[in-house]
């Protein structure tokens, strides 16, 4: 049983009521009605303070933070200007648009709607995780468990120095080129929250966006184990938001046997 894993025969419509029922249940009278702390944020939580990566809702949907003001301004948009022009330069294409472009922006959305109040860092991080990845395809490593390890090693490493190059470029300095490293090399994880943030949002853009792809190509029990890989990394919060996709029918029987496995 992989962790977390919810036990017995639920449907995936019980386990979404279930995760409901939980987040309310860690809701307090001095609260004043805003959303349970995720657990991976509470041991990180000061006296007094609100937790890094909690936002505000508003209905259904989460409200950026409007106080958020990089150190410099101009510098920050040209790094984004410059991650970007570099992923606009995939020659694949999804939805009309490049790949890894169309991605970046698919996971800073889901980093900011997890954690509103998102650092600098982490928000650069978010457009930069995969960055030029198509420079690395997976078809120059040996197609075995060894190769496959081997070039996600070597794809992290290569994104962090190719965002390391542009931040310097723009004028960043060293402490911050290092937190944007780290986060993409996701050290220190699970107990860092930005890093765990991130992390999430990886693992919400493939519930989303590409497991029905994956779905249509790989056997079940090799899904159902890469789809019980993934849930036993995510934070509860982001367990929860996983529960709400529009997954299809095979999808959804497929992570409710993961889930119930």
């Amino acid at each position: 049983m992989f962790l977390g894993a919810p036990v017995g025969t639920r449907t995936l419509n019980q386990l979404i009521k279930s995760q409901l029922l939980y987040q309310l249940s860690y809701r307090g009278a001095s609260s004043g009605g805003q959303p349970a702390t995720p657990v991976g944020f509470v041991n990180s939580r000061r006296a007094g303070s609100h937790p890094p990566c909690v936002g505000t809702r508003f209905g259904n949907t989460f409200r950026v933070t409007d106080n958020f003001q990089p150190r410099d301004p101009q510098k920050f948009e040209a790094a984004l200007r410059r991650f970007d022009a570099e992923n606009a330069r995939d020659p694949h294409r999804e939805d009309g648009q490049p790949r890894e472009l169309l991605y970046a922006q698919r996971l800073e959305k889901w980093v900011l709607k997890l954690c509103p109040q998102a650092s600098e860092p982490l928000r650069l991080a978010a457009r930069c995780q995969h960055l030029c990845r198509w420079q690395i395809p997976r078809g120059a490593y040996p197609m075995t468990r060894a190769g496959y390890l081997k070039w996600r090693a070597d794809l992290k490493k290569f994104h962090a120095q190719k965002a390391t190059e542009i931040l310097r470029e723009v004028g960043y300095d060293e402490a911050t080129i290092r937190r944007v490293q780290d986060l993409n090399l996701k050290k220190n994880f699970p107990a860092d929250p930005e890093c765990r943030a991130l992390e999430d949002a990886l693992c919400l853009v493939f519930l989303e966006f590409q497991f029905a792809d994956l779905a249509a190509r790989t056997a079940d029990d090799k899904l159902i184990n890469a789809l019980q890989k993934t849930w036993a990394k995510m934070s509860d919060a982001a367990r929860a938001e996983a529960l709400k996709l529009n997954y299809g029918p095979r999808e959804r029987d497929l992570l409710d046997r993961a889930l119930n496995g």
